[in-house]
């Protein structure tokens, strides 16, 4: 399994060494929530600071867009160094032309699940994007606690693209630690989302090998 440290629970004043800290911790994405205040109750972070911290890793740049109108900005993100942008299916904008507009820059795309939202929702999409994201907390604020209620629309997801035969990643974010990556990794998650389990964790680097070694 992939681990993706949620930067939305570092210390924003030091950004970009939060960034460092997290690769030398062996993280394999660098994942960003932006958040507009509007789409969510919560307002985070922009394509002109993801652009300022990209320098500071090559580790991917997952960048999770919680905001009304994602095609408007995503030609922003990409300028900014997104290597993977997914949005939110329960967004403004439409699937199609968003995933288009993702793919036209050579990035790859995802699309997001909020917790109310059914795994079918994202099946009529399966064949053009690269990620499911399944969100395991209501998106907004870090430091949920884990929705186990999820784990069944992880598998129908992961069950889905494996009948299809599909190279797509299952993602799953929200309240992500030792105590339940088993469960995901045994529904079918590629890449974890890890936030306060990383970020609060006395020694990431050791965090991320336990998160390893409990998602097998």
């Amino acid at each position: 399994m992939l681990i993706a440290p949620s930067l939305l629970s570092c210390d924003f004043s030091k950004f970009g060494s939060e960034i460092e800290r997290m690769d030398k911790a062996g993280a394999d994405y660098m994942h960003l929530d932006v958040m507009d205040g509007h789409f969510v109750p919560n307002l985070t972070f922009g394509a002109p600071v993801i652009k300022y911290v990209r320098p500071f890793t090559k580790k991917v740049f997952d960048v999770h867009l919680m905001i009304s109108e994602p095609l408007r900005y995503i030609d922003d993100f990409c300028d900014a160094g997104a290597d993977l942008i997914t949005f939110h299916i329960e967004s403004d904008s439409d699937p199609e032309k968003t995933i288009e507009k993702i793919k036209s820059r050579g990035v790859k795309a995802g699309i997001v699940l909020k917790p109310k939202t059914p795994a079918e929702a994202v099946f009529p999409y399966l064949d053009r994007i690269d990620m499911v994201l399944i969100m395991t907390v209501e998106p907004g604020f870090g430091g949920q606690s884990f929705m186990a209620d999820m784990l069944p629309k992880i598998e129908a997801v992961r069950s889905e693209i494996d009948k299809r035969g599909l190279d797509v990643l299952v993602e799953a974010d929200g309240g992500i630690g030792d105590q339940n990556i088993s469960l995901c990794a045994k529904a079918g998650v590629d890449v974890a989302v890890a936030g306060t389990a990383v970020f609060k964790a006395e020694d990431p680097a050791k965090a991320i090998k336990v998160l390893k070694e409990l998602a097998i």
